[in-house]
């Protein structure tokens, strides 16, 4: 179930609509029910409340007059799942990084001189 700072996707009539961070989850009148306060990344930024069941929350299809939503989760890359081990040591400098496990530093300042 998605919760607290999580942020997800909005896909609206199954396309993607917009990214939300839930900002907020409290038990609503009815059981089972919760009040989602959703920041919604827009300009300027928009404040949704919406009432969730549950399976709402875990992604499951429902409907706003008639239109289809979902919620997705939205998951952040994980950089050494993308890239394999060779992938890195092709790059510049690549296998000079896994051997000492340093990263390579990029002076902004001198790269203005040029």
């Amino acid at each position: 179930m998605a919760t607290i700072n999580d942020v997800v996707l909005v896909n609206v009539d199954n396309k993607p609509g917009f990214y939300a961070r839930i900002e907020d989850i409290t038990p609503d009148v009815k059981p089972g029910w919760w009040q989602v306060r959703l920041l919604v990344f827009t300009f300027p930024l928009q404040v949704f409340n919406w009432i969730l069941d549950e399976y709402q929350l875990e992604g499951a299809d429902f409907t706003m007059g008639g239109t289809p939503i979902r919620l997705d989760p939205v998951v952040a890359p994980d950089l050494d799942e993308r890239k394999s081990k060779e992938e890195l040591q092709k790059e510049p400098g690549g296998s000079k990084r896994q051997e000492t496990g340093g990263s390579k530093v990029v002076s902004l300042a001198d790269r203005r001189k040029k």
